[in-house]
């Protein structure tokens, strides 16, 4: 009889202990880790093109390899930056993460637009490298009244813009700044086919809902890190983790305990490790579905190839 409780006791350690390690590392989530156990990571928002990169930016993405960065995503903001963006990509090698991008103008540059840059960007398009993965960063900027001014030409700009994002099958990046309602409803016009990334979500519940309702994935980065941003953590807290993606915006929206420092997408374990803190769920967990959420609106397959 001791002999029989003895084995029951350890069957069940054995089956809670397996369960456990399940719970940890899934099966379904080996293929999101690395060789050395560390949960692979996306950033689908950086400016790694900003010269605040240009004296280190070879160093810095050999230890996103180091880190568990497998990919990253840089948005363009004009015309006259598609040129290092597209530079920076055809530089990337095998010891960091593998770069993607989008060409876009941004809604904050609006004075610097003209039709020219919208005919070049569809010359773009049509051409599509491989790594070219989203029309962005585009939308509306209504947070000052020298933007709010412009409203007409950014609408414009935006919905032109979204008309070739549909015409070249592709996703969009869409920076949103006191402008969800308006985005919105534009989008409700467009019907887009690839729907995208809203970068920095910072709206309501009930806007969250309505961009999910349409394919959109939300991007939180930095924020999360911050105690007195409630709204945006308890968002994070309860929204679909199929609907969330990790983002730096490096080197702007800095970290908590980082102010006035260039952020970087080697904080995103940080941004990890802070969402992880707020969901029930482990942080392999939150890194597998936050990383096959970004390739699934990019269209990138785990091998790091671009499916049509």
């Amino acid at each position: 009889m001791a002999i029989y409780l003895f084995c029951s006791i350890i069957a069940k350690h054995y089956t809670y202990f397996y369960k456990y390690k399940q719970r940890v590392i899934p099966t379904n989530l080996m293929n999101c880790l690395l060789t050395n156990n560390q949960p692979s990571l996306f950033d689908s928002h950086c400016h790694l093109d900003f010269p605040d990169f240009n004296h280190d930016r070879g160093k810095l993405l050999k230890q996103c390899g180091l880190s568990g960065i497998r990919s990253l995503c840089i948005p363009s903001t004009q015309f006259t930056n598609w040129h290092d963006v597209i530079n920076v990509v055809g530089r990337q090698n095998q010891e960091g993460p593998e770069i993607y991008y989008g060409l876009g103008l941004h809604p904050f540059f609006i004075t610097h637009h003209c039709s020219s840059h919208l005919e070049t960007l569809e010359n773009h398009l049509h051409r599509k490298s491989r790594h070219l993965v989203a029309v962005g960063e585009i939308g509306l900027d209504y947070n000052t009244q020298n933007l709010r001014d412009k409203r007409e030409k950014q609408e414009l700009y935006f919905d032109r813009q979204l008309d070739l994002a549909n015409k070249h099958r592709l996703p969009v990046i869409i920076h949103a700044r006191k402008s969800h309602d308006a985005i919105l409803k534009i989008l409700r016009k467009h019907m887009l086919e690839k729907a995208g990334i809203i970068h920095a979500f910072s709206g309501s519940e009930q806007q969250a809902k309505q961009y999910i309702d349409m394919g959109f994935k939300l991007g939180f980065g930095g924020v999360l890190t911050y105690e007195r941003a409630k709204k945006t953590r308890k968002l994070a807290s309860i929204l679909p983790l199929t609907s969330i993606v990790l983002e730096t915006d490096a080197p702007d929206m800095p970290l908590s305990g980082h102010q006035g420092e260039r952020n970087s997408p080697l904080y995103l374990p940080k941004i990890l490790s802070s969402l992880a803190s707020l969901r029930h769920e482990s942080k392999a967990e939150i890194a597998c579905q936050t990383t096959q959420n970004t390739e699934a609106i990019f269209g990138i397959s785990h091998l790091g190839g671009v499916l049509n």
